[in-house]
């Protein structure tokens, strides 16, 4: 029997009226009322093989039925988990969404074995703790950024890390699509972006300084279709799917499959390649117009891929907008005479410029434009939505002016930075930041109060792949620290000074055994195992308390 102090994240409201404990059993029905069908799938698809239960229909009251109703009264995704002797276990949702994410919570009550996927006891009783469990999440913006573009992820792990996102009660997935090291998605009117962009001859390994390289081609793709399954799969677990296609920096492996969209008149851009290295390559878009018509060519498609009525946030598209170098616009006649043309005053502006091409060109289609906070400089349009990675600056100014925010900072939510500053630490990136650090981060700095701090729509996590070549690296830097992240965006925590983190230790005792039996390769408490090192692999540590700004 699971205590209910050992949930992540932990619930608003837990009540013990009676004592005891239900019963869940190869007896036990399940009623669905309309408008819950996601969940009952759910639950005879996953939770019903894990544990042998075959959850047949029955009637909508009985002392051994599991019953799924919507609720009017309450907020769109909270939740009232009821279970009572003598009439079963009740998930009352104040919408689909709220009834799915009551019955990750059913999940956790029964135990580790319930994130298996075939009983391992099969046949033996369930019980749970008789319980009214109240809750619903403080943010409605509860992600994870996985960049597939630096080291490529299959469909299969995209479809795992769904299923570890739901479990933990995370709403979003922004899917980094394309960088200058790989393009990730099939694009049917421009082929050569996964003929080509898709594919780099070789890798290196560890940072960009490393002297290491993994003399071996990599790349991959989604097709069109995988991309479409994606979409669903996240879309039954109500998780939105955020694309990003970055421009007009990053953007070095879809020169290398279409040399005129560079800056041909100061680079040979036919000769480049998909790039191999780590960092920021100074080959980045040209600003003409057809560069524009273009990446509305992949919009166009893209927006078929991800249609805005999939999940909450299924409008947004993320454009990237970072990190652009304006080295080869200066040098540029064609990008100086556009600056010229368009009365700008410098590159700067130009960027802004083609930034807002595309903000207007989404929102003309009913989308939202979100992107890195450089796309702040030069003003944005009143729908557009900021991540704020950069610390919390960008963040206020975009709230203060009136934009949407996701909080993920660098210096806080980077999970690619190492989690400890021991030397079995493998491949360390970035300030130390660890599972107490990620614990006590806080969304909303206080510089934002009353309706600029309702802009705050919420966190996500960021995993930058360049040192995470396989599923089992990105689950090290991922897990625990995700389960952490995932309490900060759901639960109504007090400020972080005061929150009580060998609370949530102890509670992650219990969760430890749930990723296990999930297969998730976490850090262990104790430190990397053997396995998990990467002794001789540079890094790039960076010593003391990251800044908090």
């Amino acid at each position: 029997m699971t205590a209910q102090t050992d949930l992540i994240p932990a619930p608003r409201s837990v009540a013990d009226p009676e004592g005891g404990a239900v019963r869940i059993g190869p007896g036990t029905t399940l009623w669905a009322a309309p408008g819950t069908g996601t969940t009952e799938r759910w639950l005879r698809s996953t939770l019903g093989p894990a544990l042998g239960l075959p959850l047949p229909p029955g009637p909508q009251d009985g002392p051994d039925r599991l019953r799924l109703q919507l609720d009017g009264t309450l907020a769109p995704e909270a939740y009232r988990l009821t279970a009572a002797i003598g009439r079963g276990v009740e998930i009352r949702g104040g919408s689909a969404a709220g009834v799915f994410l009551g019955a990750q919570t059913l999940r956790q009550l029964l135990g580790p074995d319930s994130f298996r996927r075939a009983p391992v006891r099969p046949g033996a009783g369930l019980e749970i703790p008789s319980r009214i469990i109240e809750d619903a999440p403080r943010f409605r913006w509860r992600g994870l950024m996985l960049d597939v573009a630096r080291h490529f992820m299959p469909k299969d792990g995209v479809l795992r890390y769904l299923d570890l996102m739901a479990a933990h009660k995370l709403n979003v997935l922004h899917l980094h699509l394309t960088d200058d090291q790989g393009w990730r998605i099939e694009i049917k009117r421009h082929p050569r972006l996964t003929e080509v962009g898709s594919w780099r001859a070789r890798s290196k390994f560890g940072h960009r300084a490393s002297p290491l390289w993994e003399e071996k081609p990599h790349g991959g793709h989604y097709t069109q279709d995988d991309i479409r399954e994606i979409v669903a799969y996240a879309a039954e677990r109500h998780i939105s799917v955020v694309p990003e296609i970055d421009v007009p920096g990053h953007s070095q492996a879809a020169v290398a499959a279409y040399p005129e969209l560079g800056n041909t008149d100061v680079v040979d851009t036919a000769a480049l390649t998909v790039w191999d290295n780590w960092g920021i390559s100074p080959n980045v878009l040209a600003p003409t117009d057809n560069t524009l018509r273009f990446y509305e060519g992949v919009f166009e498609e893209l927006l078929e891929l991800f249609p805005a009525d999939a999940a909450q946030f299924s409008a947004f598209v993320h454009i990237g907008g970072d990190e652009c170098p304006k080295g080869q616009w200066r040098e540029s006649p064609t990008a100086q005479s556009r600056i010229k043309e368009l009365g700008l005053a410098d590159e700067d502006e130009l960027q802004s410029w083609f930034i807002g091409h595309f903000d207007r060109w989404l929102a003309a289609r009913g989308r939202r434009l979100i992107g890195w906070d450089e796309i702040l400089e030069g003003g944005l349009a009143p729908g557009a939505a900021v991540s704020s990675w950069r610390g919390y600056e960008g963040g206020i100014a975009a709230a203060r002016a009136g934009h949407d925010v996701v909080m993920c900072p660098e210096q806080q939510v980077y999970l690619d930075h190492r989690q400890d500053a021991g030397s079995d630490e493998p491949v360390p990136i970035g300030y130390v930041r660890t599972l107490e650090d990620v614990y006590r981060f806080e969304p909303v700095p206080p510089e934002l109060t009353g309706e600029r701090a309702r802009h705050v729509l919420g966190t996500q996590a960021n995993l930058w792949s360049e040192v995470m070549e396989d599923q089992g690296r990105v689950d090290y830097q991922a897990f625990p620290r995700l389960a952490a992240l995932a309490e900060v965006a759901w639960s109504a925590l007090p400020a972080p000074a005061e929150r009580d983190f060998g609370d949530f230790e102890r509670r992650m005792e219990a969760h430890y055994r749930r990723l296990d039996a999930l297969g998730v390769a976490y850090r262990p408490p104790a430190g990397p195992r053997p396995w998990q090192r990467r002794p001789g692999v540079l890094g790039r540590p960076i010593d003391g308390p990251p800044p908090n700004k």
